[in-house]
């Protein structure tokens, strides 16, 4: 099974992250680590760059600790086009990615990596949502 799996450095992708490592996958599981990065001015795109490459790494880390077999990379564009695009070129089974949580305006204005991966990606997609504080979901 070929798993992609969008970070950031959100709680909501942090959120992500540990529902994958918790979960019992088959024997040869595969996840793709896909961190993008936003495209614009050269020196602090070296910097964010950079910075992405050290979330990704690390979340790479944490799924070998789990047992899972990953590759991680970090893509430029736009986060939406990105993972749809990975897990098209990587036949990937399944992407899975953080919710933010967004309604409303606020959705409206700065979009949904969630939603946009849900309605284009050419497989399933699992959205991880974060618990409330002292509550249900």
């Amino acid at each position: 099974m070929k798993i992609v799996l969008g970070v950031d450095d959100s709680p909501h992708a942090r959120a992500a992250v540990d529902y994958v490592r918790k979960l019992k996958w088959p024997v040869g599981a595969y996840a793709m680590v896909d961190m993008p990065a936003a495209s614009s001015g050269a020196e602090w795109l070296d910097e964010q760059v950079k910075f992405h490459e050290e979330v990704a790494a690390r979340t790479e880390r944490e799924l070998r600790e789990a047992g899972i077999e990953t590759e991680s990379r970090v893509v430029r564009g736009d986060p939406r086009e990105a993972l749809v695009l990975a897990a098209e070129s990587d036949q990937a089974d399944l992407v899975v990615v953080g919710s933010h949580g967004r309604s409303g305006l606020t959705k409206l204005l700065l979009g949904s990596v969630a939603s946009h991966v849900v309605t284009h990606a050419p497989c399933n997609v699992l959205v991880v949502k974060m618990r409330a504080k002292g509550g249900k979901g």
